[in-house]
């Protein structure tokens, strides 16, 4: 087992099959007034720190919806300049879910934003049942473990609200366990509350960094996510709070906790979960908790040769051409993260298939058309599932919002000192590696416009510069395939303006997803997002 939250989990199952194949075996004794032993009351039952762990696990278990089936991932990346999932031989048409994705044409019935909405505000509800469970002592703790637990439930469940305030913004608040209909609430007001609950819960949260408090929100983690708010305060709010950025990232840097990995690929490694960048990971394993799929949909089916798999691919999902055209060659992040040309047998070492960086168009691409994401470790053997645990809060992401928020407040040469500590190590020349305020500020090298099938540009769309879009580029080549692209693209405004691809601009009011139709239909509370 790779977590105690995991291990926990696949023990309470097994423990759970055991008692019921034990209820349905005969019964041979006649004596109606035998003491049954085969029940654990609430008043029998006295948990372990285990037990406790258990129940909290409940509310951490939606989180793996991120890279699993249409989860966050697609949420964050289908949109953007970066994945594209076109019409292929063996399909991948679906109803145009991905071409409405992409061209930001979505419905109040696209199931991508839906299943981030029902699965964060499952996470939600499972953390307030866990508060329920220790304030009305049906879960008998002692007062500081009662303190730390909840603590610990209320910034997750931020956390869930850190994605909402996202995609859907303008969502009800729910504080407690309740049936009662929610009432909406303003972006801001949810913005408000997470800040609110963070803050509160912060002196209460555990600083401990070890195998007992990994996949769990500690101190630091709470910190980072409040970071990421305060990041994207001018887009949630109108008003942006830099220097609360710097604060809350300079409490993590301060603690001394993390550094960064000195192998890049050692992140996203099968096993990852002793890496010091971890800050908050959602724990994934293929046999016991094996939501991970996301690689399935961005592998060819003759992928299962090359990494000697014994699932296939189903090969949908490639990058964009335009955003590989922006790397500089010498990065390693390049070949760290996509899959290109000659495509090696594990087995033989012959040539199985060559993937090429075009692809005509999101109608028609063939097979290989397209480089592919390789940037978590397909293990020997693996399967439909993946056992690298994804790293949804990492340490370089403290230091480039540090160095974002310094670039935005007028100390753009800080914010290059940091960076140019980022890229180190994934070049071999420091000189290479070395980037300049200046540079920071500058505009994208993302050449912008919609493509011909022939590769060139067809449409340029608005060529305007975008301010500090070179930072936005470092922000890609490091976090890509992370489940971000979206929210980064929004914040500098490149999101709501730019062509891409086979995407042409929509407008502002695609920088939320709709509320889906069902949700709206069963609470009457709810007003869709404006512009759907």
């Amino acid at each position: 087992m790779k977590n105690i939250l995991n291990k926990v989990i696949s023990l309470r199952l097994k423990f759970l099959t055991f008692v019921a194949s034990i209820l349905l075996l005969p019964v041979a004794c006649t004596d109606l007034e035998e003491e049954v032993f085969s029940e654990v009351t609430e008043s029998s039952f006295t948990p372990s720190e285990s037990d406790i762990i258990s129940v909290m696990a409940s509310a951490y278990t939606p989180m793996r919806f991120v890279m699993g089936w249409q989860g966050y991932f697609d949420v964050q990346e289908e949109p953007g300049d970066m994945f594209v999932t076109p019409t292929r031989p063996n399909g991948w048409d679906d109803g145009g879910t991905y071409k409405r994705m992409h061209f930001h044409e979505w419905t109040e019935t696209q199931w991508q934003p839906r299943n981030t909405w029902i699965t964060c505000f499952n996470g939600i509800n499972s953390a307030n049942r866990v508060i329920l469970q220790v304030e009305s002592g049906e879960l008998p703790v002692s007062a500081e473990q009662a303190s730390a637990i909840i603590a610990e439930m209320r910034a997750l469940r931020a956390l869930y609200y850190s994605m909402l305030v996202d995609t859907h913004g303008n969502v009800p608040i729910i504080a407690s366990y309740s049936d009662e209909l929610p009432v909406q609430s303003s972006r801001a007001e949810v913005y408000n509350f997470i800040v609110s609950e963070l803050t509160e819960v912060m002196p209460n949260l555990t600083e401990v960094v070890d195998q007992s408090t990994y996949g769990r929100m500690t101190k630091w983690a709470a910190n980072h996510v409040l970071a990421r708010v305060y990041l994207n305060a001018e887009i949630y709010t109108g008003t942006a709070q830099w220097d609360k950025v710097i604060e809350a990232c300079d409490e993590i840097i301060a603690s001394g906790a993390f550094e960064l990995s000195s192998n890049y690929s050692d992140i996203f490694s099968t096993e990852n979960e002793g890496n010091p960048e971890m800050v908050f990971a959602i724990p994934y394993d293929q046999i016991f908790a094996g939501d991970w799929n996301a690689h399935m949909k961005m592998l060819l089916p003759d992928h299962r040769l090359v990494f000697d798999m014994q699932a296939q691919p189903w090969g949908g999902s490639s990058c964009n051409p335009q955003f590989i055209d922006s790397y500089d060659p010498n990065d390693k992040r390049l070949s760290d993260t996509w899959l290109m040309g000659d495509q090696l047998n594990a087995s033989d070492g012959s040539v199985v298939m060559t993937l090429r960086k075009e692809m005509p168009s999101i109608y028609d691409c063939d097979f290989t058309d397209g480089f592919r994401c390789g940037k978590y470790e397909i293990e020997s053997g693996a399967t439909g599932g993946l056992s690298v645990d994804f790293p949804f809060l990492r340490y370089t992401d403290v230091l480039m919002m540090k160095a974002e928020a310094l670039l935005r407040t007028n100390n753009s040469d800080d914010a290059a000192t940091i960076v140019t500590q980022v890229r180190m190590r994934s070049f071999e020349d420091p000189a290479e590696a070395t980037v300049t305020g200046a540079e920071l500020e500058g505009d994208t090298t993302v050449e912008y416009g919609t493509l011909a099938e022939d590769g060139t540009i067809d449409d340029p769309g608005d060529q305007s510069a975008v301010a500090y879009g070179r930072f936005l580029d470092e922000l890609g080549w490091e976090f890509a395939a992370e489940a971000r692209r979206r929210s980064d693209m929004i914040r500098f405004g490149v999101y709501q303006t730019k062509s891409w691809y086979n995407h042409a601009p929509k407008g502002e009011y695609t920088t939320l997803f709709p509320i889906g139709l069902e949700e709206l239909n069963t609470n009457t509370n709810l007003s869709q997002n404006p512009g759907y």
